[in-house]
């Protein structure tokens, strides 16, 4: 009974369908490109479940100032759909890989024409609940510099000035440094000249009379001498 029962359970679960979980699709915010150039356009997504051999990728394309979509690109059953309608029909080309949950394609020789939002979709059963995600290409004659790296330059420019204070300021410190140690270096240079000298000041010179004087005291004092001898 026991097994019967068990039997008929596993029967059940293997005839109620799996439940689905969510999906999440990723795209870019924003693309820009150059009238005349390629551009591809990414497009993955995040599921619990192992790829399933049944994934789906669909692209839809709204023109600026349009208000409907249309769709532009389908993958499904193992195979890339081009729509035979629409502007890019001899321009898109499939350059995702579904089993690595890639469904990107490259859109060619752009126009301004070409401007608009893309929206990609993706479906791996059974997680099939899930929301689209968008894309906004912007095609110029000249690329603009982004916000993004205008705000880089800002940031990087008040770093380094900030970085050329620091290194001023020890600089500087180091500067000042180097001059009071040789002031205190030469009052102490000055100080031992002024003892040396006075030491020396301090030693008794014998001092030399004048020759000359010496000679004439001499021949007085032989006169002197001579005079008493006469005497």
């Amino acid at each position: 009974m026991v097994t019967i029962l068990a039997l008929a359970s596993v029967i059940l679960l293997g005839i109620v369908p799996q439940q689905s979980e969510a999906i999440v699709i990723y795209t870019g915010w924003e693309r820009h490109a150059l009238v005349g150039s390629d551009i591809r356009l990414s497009c993955s997504f995040f599921s619990w479940r192992w790829t399933s051999d049944d994934v789906t990728f669909s692209w839809s394309y709204r023109a600026d100032g349009a208000r409907d979509s249309i769709y532009v690109f389908h993958y499904t059953g193992g195979a890339p759909y081009v729509a035979n309608k629409g502007p890019f029909r001899d321009r898109l080309e499939f350059v995702g890989n579904p089993g690595r949950r890639d469904g990107s394609i490259l859109l060619k020789n752009l126009d301004y024409g070409d401007n608009g939002t893309f929206t990609c979709d993706a479906k791996n059963p059974p997680d099939i609940v899930g929301h689209a995600s968008s894309v906004r290409l912007l095609v110029f004659e000249k690329v603009p510099i982004q916000a993004g790296v205008i705000t880089g330059a800002i940031i990087g420019a008040v770093l380094g000035l900030l970085v050329l204070v620091v290194v001023i300021y020890y600089l500087m410190r180091f500067l000042v440094a180097r001059r009071v140690f040789n002031l205190s270096v030469s009052k102490h240079g000055k100080k031992g000249k002024g003892k040396e000298g006075s030491q020396q000041r301090q030693v008794p010179v014998l001092s030399i009379g004048d020759p000359s004087k010496l000679k004439t005291a001499a021949s007085e004092k032989k006169k002197q001498e001579s005079r008493k001898d006469k005497k």
